[in-house]
């Protein structure tokens, strides 16, 4: 017995050595990887999220060395393992929309008339998100606007690759389209709504509804600091913040290949701007291009880069970077001309921050009423911290509360 206890004693001992370096290590990563802006509130608290996100990172990769899960599995687990008890305000039901999973939250307050309807989409990179971590926000929505949101649990990569995600949203938001009366929503006030992958998954729903005559008309899109391009990862935004928690550079061009490819070779060519002919950059150039952002977002430093050319084999690994499913920036005029009212977020710290800036800049000049709100102090994945107890952003909260 006394053999067994001095094993275990060693055991935790070794245990506890380990993670004490592990944290002193993931410290150590972040300070020498990562910048937070001066202009950032309360970095500290930026700092901490940012270690807590690496150490779950680096134990869901001894796990996977060690053979009990995958780091992707691991690092899923611990973001969706909060669960919340039932809400007083809202009726919250999980249900299937064409074989899709959604949780659906219905205000418990009778109402006088039909409701607004609002299909949300999660982010988290295509890899990441779920409908556990993005509760408290749907819960938020749903209350604050007295709206019925649908919360769309759609297929993650790098097991389900483009168009995957894209799919089951758009299965997902034209179920819901055609049986509104069932949930007592109103077919003039539905929209789409989404978070960084999810903004980009709004925007491509909502093009591809835009022309739909079969099926009520969205009211409005909201997207949130979206990623809605993979031709130019050399933008303002990107040189910028390319060390900024909570997305860095490399790892918004990492996500875009995993969802793409499954994989994510060629992210050096990617990074660098071989990946796509120079022909085709520069006919999308008039949409995305540094020209087309204004000069007080180019202060911090920003210096123009050459055009590189590619090879027809990093090409063909990546050629569907330009369908507009994938990339809503790339739409054709004629489909941005039809699109619905937009609200856009964006965050002055977020590499994804030109994205919006461009793509409300195609809006606008295509007709479309915008609604922009910037974040002068604001960092990606601030609005999911809106509600997270000591390690809340009041940055958060503001943006939030003007979505709503």
């Amino acid at each position: 017995m006394a053999a067994v206890l001095t094993v275990l004693v060693l055991f935790l001992a070794a245990f506890l050595a380990g993670f004490i370096l592990l944290v002193i290590g993931a410290i150590n990563f972040d300070f020498s990887n990562s910048e937070i802006p001066p202009g950032v509130n309360q970095p500290a608290k930026l700092r901490i999220i940012h270690i807590i996100l690496i150490c779950t990172a680096v134990v869901g990769k001894i796990l996977e060395n060690i053979g009990i899960c995958t780091q992707v599995s691991f690092v899923r687990y611990m973001q969706g393992r909060k669960a919340l008890g039932a809400d007083p305000k809202l009726f919250i039901k999980d249900l299937w929309f064409e074989k899709v999973p959604v949780r659906i939250y219905q205000p418990k307050a009778p109402s006088a008339s039909q409701r607004r309807g609002v299909m949300f989409f999660h982010g988290g990179g295509w890899v990441f998100g779920s409908l556990e971590t993005h509760e408290k926000l749907c819960r938020f929505i749903a209350r604050e606007s007295e709206s019925v949101v649908v919360s769309v649990g759609y297929r993650l990569a790098p097991e389900h690759r483009y168009p995957a995600a894209y799919e089951d949203c758009l299965n997902a938001t034209r179920h819901f389209l055609q049986h509104l009366e069932h949930y007592g929503v109103d077919p003039a006030r539905v929209t789409v709504c989404g978070d960084s992958a999810g903004g980009n998954l709004a925007a491509a729903v909502s093009q591809t509804l835009a022309g739909s005559s079969d099926l009520p008309r969205l009211r409005a899109q909201i997207l949130i600091y979206p990623g809605l391009q993979a031709l130019d990862f050399n933008l303002p935004s990107y040189h910028q913040n390319r060390g900024v928690p909570l997305l860095f550079r490399e790892r918004a061009a990492f996500y875009m290949l995993q969802y793409l490819n499954g994989n994510a070779t060629k992210l050096e060519e990617v990074l660098e701007g071989s990946h796509i002919p120079v022909d085709i950059k520069l006919n999308y150039r008039k949409w995305v291009s540094p020209d087309n952002i204004p000069e007080e977002f180019k202060v911090r430093g920003y210096k123009p880069r050459v055009l590189f050319d590619c090879t027809t084999e990093v090409f063909e690994k990546v050629k569907r970077f330009c369908e507009p499913t994938l990339c809503p920036l790339l739409a054709e005029d004629t489909i941005i001309q039809k699109l619905p009212e937009s609200f856009i977020l964006t965050c002055e710290y977020d590499v994804l921050r030109d994205d919006g800036l461009l793509y409300k800049k195609r809006l606008e000049d295509n007709g479309v009423r915008v609604t922009w709100y910037h974040l002068e102090d604001g960092f990606h994945g601030i609005i999911n911290s809106f509600n997270s107890d000591w390690l809340s952003f009041p940055a958060g909260k503001r943006g939030l509360d003007n979505m709503v």
